[in-house]
């Protein structure tokens, strides 16, 4: 058996966020859903951007986001994710590895440019996402490595990136190499749209029992389960897998894990400045909580300190010492 050298392998959008402060009147001229996730083609992306106020370009992605806290928490990943080979392509590249990620996926060359993702955030600090997801829907299958997946304790899919054909392909390549090797597989259901599209798809995979973690919002869990009542919707989707981990933003967040319900409290937070990432870090938190063989509850606080740091800034990737926050917290 192929020796375990990652607690966490993710397979995602390689994205990088472009990030501009804006008001409730530019959210509406530009006809967008406010705190809503919509995809954009490469026109609208630079429309979009040539209306934006002055802005902030970091390395984002939902998974790879994650794994940046999960390395800054001390514990060993690998991304899987497309880049083009652009400037931006570069940027992530470069990012991801100095933050201690095993990235080794060439970039794509030609068309469409790498992956851009245009954050824009309210004086309330709701991000309004607007994603051009550009080279990275372009994900192969034939990039999948088998003793890369094998080599990690958990395979971790982000939602948004089933949408596309190609590399929907490819994570399902990933899921089969993962259950037969023994490993855990955990998604993301990332975004109500991406349930409105592939919920039966989702429904399927936690049914034949492919998925032991399942990580979701208040509204996804809802949508998932095609019900506004979020404590049916819970029970009825906490049936179908060994653990699912729910987060409430300001209500905390639940875990069920084989029947067995846990709940935390959000922690507090001095200055909220912008919820992107919110989700991605408390899935950080977890996993390095999972990786330690802590209680649930502690996994779940964990998750919350991350969460807590992550919103208090810009962009998704840590600014903090996580870690020691964690310490301090738990002790």
């Amino acid at each position: 058996m192929t020796e375990i050298r990652f607690d966490v392998l993710a397979i995602g959008n390689a994205i990088v966020d472009i990030i501009a402060d804006t008001d409730d009147s530019f959210i509406t001229e530009q006809g967008l859903t406010k705190g809503s996730m919509q995809l954009i083609d490469e026109d609208r992306a630079k429309a979009l951007y040539d209306h934006m106020g002055p802005a902030r370009e970091i390395s984002g992605g939902s998974a790879a986001n994650t794994l940046a806290g999960l390395a800054r928490l001390g514990h060993k990943t690998a991304f899987i994710g497309q880049v083009a080979n652009d400037q931006l392509g570069n940027v992530f590249a470069h990012d991801i590895r100095a933050g201690g990620i095993h990235f080794d996926i060439p970039a794509r060359d030609g068309a469409p440019a790498t992956a851009c993702c245009y954050i824009l955030v309210t004086p309330d600090a709701q991000r309004t996402m607007n994603t051009f997801l550009g080279a990275s829907q372009y994900l192969p299958a034939r990039l999948i490595d088998k003793d890369l997946i094998e080599s990690a304790a958990i395979l971790y899919l982000e939602g948004y990136l089933w949408d596309p054909e190609e590399p929907r392909a490819a994570m399902r390549t990933a899921i089969d190499v993962a259950r037969a090797a023994g490993r855990k597989v955990a998604l993301t259901l990332s975004d109500a749209f991406v349930i409105s599209r592939h919920g039966p798809d989702f429904l399927a995979e936690m049914e034949a029992g492919r998925i032991d973690i399942l990580f979701a919002n208040e509204v996804e869990i809802c949508a998932l389960h095609g019900s506004d009542d979020f404590e049916a919707s819970v029970a009825a989707i906490a049936a179908k897998v060994p653990l699912l981990v729910c987060t409430r933003g300001e209500h905390g967040a639940i875990a069920v894990e084989n029947g067995v319900r846990t709940t935390v409290a959000a922690e507090p937070v001095s200055r909220l400045v912008d919820t992107t990432g919110a989700g991605d870090l408390f899935a950080a938190g977890v996993f390095a909580g999972i990786a330690q063989n802590r209680p649930m509850a502690e996994c779940l606080t964990m998750g919350a300190v991350c969460a807590a740091e992550i919103i208090s800034h810009y962009g998704a990737r840590p600014e903090a010492d996580i870690a020691e926050l964690v310490r301090n917290r738990l002790g």
